[in-house]
């Protein structure tokens, strides 16, 4: 049996045991999104996806969306989210879950126990865990696209074997360090150093905004091995902060927002990398890091989707339950406006991130405008869908008592992390002067 068949079955064991409820009502998908089938897939392998790689159908999408939706409505229920977000913890037990259920390893090796379905299925996951909680999601995103995936793009096969079983079986917390105090969209910029030594390397510097930092057991670190090499100086290594003496999670950030998702401020102070964790080519640590960005910003434009479907899933109900002058509020047309334009808006961003994430599984290309674009697209739309819905709610969406509060400050950081809408509206720009760039001359 294929592990796309033992995924669904985990699903479907954890969904027929749960207590169906009123509020899982809601949860049903407005407008489901069904992307054309015109284009005839092309089946093969491309260097981003799995040795022997197919493109799941749309039903076994279908099918994978039904039953990720099944296991938020156990697993990660409103009261789940709500206290994530009010005590700025993450549910410790919710990584083993999330393994058992086979979420954590959608784009890894079937042979490290990953499920090699691709990047609609992880837009997929992503986007219904969202739905649900945008911290949980936050923190899922960072430990499958930017430590699992990379390590599965970029790993050798003895690290491949090493890390991504545990990894994918959710018994350890992945995370990616790349981001300084210092050095945010500016990459190249960053301070951490590493100076080789007998048998590997010794990084000493320090990393700012690291999503699942204070609880990772896998990280992988970019740091400067050639400080005069710029862009070819930067190697990318893996670490394991909690078995190397100089390491330290410095504090743990209190955010706005996507809180539960545990970020903090880590500190590298002699920490000894053996050799063979070097991930890809020594000073080739910016390939890796854009051969992963792209990618990442694609899965993580998801994540809005999941937030405005959210919004709406507060909204629409409350909308047409809520009367005023003996009416249904959802009656009056100015708030019928503002459903629509809610509406229209993430079915406008849900096509978006699944037509490139589709060209990404069937024909193995990625457009790095389009990446940007879909993110730059789906977080802006998600704050203003997010405003909607507490206007829409009046006094309501204004108190802690409505999920309305937590959608909009989840909703914010994607303007923010992984590169904010002004850098990716320069990414845009830049691929637009390099596509041009023979008019110039």
């Amino acid at each position: 049996m294929s592990n796309k068949s033992l995924l669904f079955r985990a699903l479907l064991r954890s969904a027929t045991t749960a207590t169906r409820s009123p509020s899982s009502i809601v949860h049903r998908q407005f407008g489901a999104f069904s992307i054309s089938s015109s284009i005839t897939p092309k089946r093969y392998a491309s260097s981003k996806h799995p040795k022997g790689f197919e493109p799941p159908s749309q039903s076994d999408l279908a099918e994978l969306r039904e039953r990720v939706q099944e296991f938020t409505r156990r697993e990660m229920t409103e009261e789940v989210a709500s206290n994530t977000d009010k005590t700025n913890n993450f549910p410790h037990e919710m990584w083993a879950k999330l393994g058992d259920a086979g979420l954590l390893g959608i784009t890894a090796d079937e042979e490290v126990g990953g499920l090699g379905m691709g990047y609609q299925a992880h837009c997929i996951v992503m986007e219904e865990l969202s739905r649900a909680s945008g911290s949980i999601a936050l923190s899922y995103a960072a430990h499958s696209q930017l430590c699992v995936n990379q390590l599965q793009l970029n790993g050798n096969d003895a690290q491949k074997q090493k890390y991504l079983p545990d990894l994918i079986a959710g018994t350890k917390v992945g995370a990616l360090a790349m981001s300084e105090s210092g050095s945010g969209s500016d990459v190249v910029s960053m301070r951490t150093r590493a100076t080789e030594v007998d048998g590997g390397y010794v990084l000493t510097g320090s990393k700012m905004w690291i999503t699942n930092g204070p609880d990772a057991d896998v990280i992988v670190v970019y740091a400067k091995t050639d400080p005069q090499g710029g862009s070819k100086g930067i190697t990318a290594f893996i670490v394991e902060p909690k078995s190397s003496p100089g390491f330290t999670c410095l504090r743990k950030l209190d955010k706005m927002g996507m809180r539960g998702s545990n970020t903090g401020e880590l500190v590298f102070d002699n920490v000894f990398v053996p050799k063979e964790n070097v991930l890809g080519q020594i000073n080739g640590g910016v390939r890796v890091l854009m051969e992963g960005l792209d990618l990442e910003r694609l899965v993580l434009s998801a994540g809005p989707l999941g937030l405005m479907q959210a919004a709406l899933d507060v909204a629409l109900p409350y909308a047409h339950s809520r009367k005023q002058f003996g009416t249904p509020i959802a009656h009056f047309q100015l708030l019928q406006g503002k459903l629509a334009d809610m509406y229209t808006k993430l079915q406008a961003s849900r096509a978006y991130t699944f037509t490139i994430a589709r060209t990404v599984d069937e024909h193995g290309i990625i457009r790095t405008q389009d990446c940007a674009g879909a993110i730059l697209y789906a977080a802006e739309r998600a704050t203003e869908c997010a405003l909607d819905c507490i206007q829409i709610l009046g006094g309501m969406g204004y108190t802690e008592e409505m999920p309305a509060s937590r959608i909009l400050r989840d909703a914010k950081l994607y303007e923010i992390g992984a590169g904010t809408s002004e850098v990716r509206r320069m990414v845009i720009g830049r691929a637009f002067n390099k596509e041009y760039a023979h008019l110039s001359n």
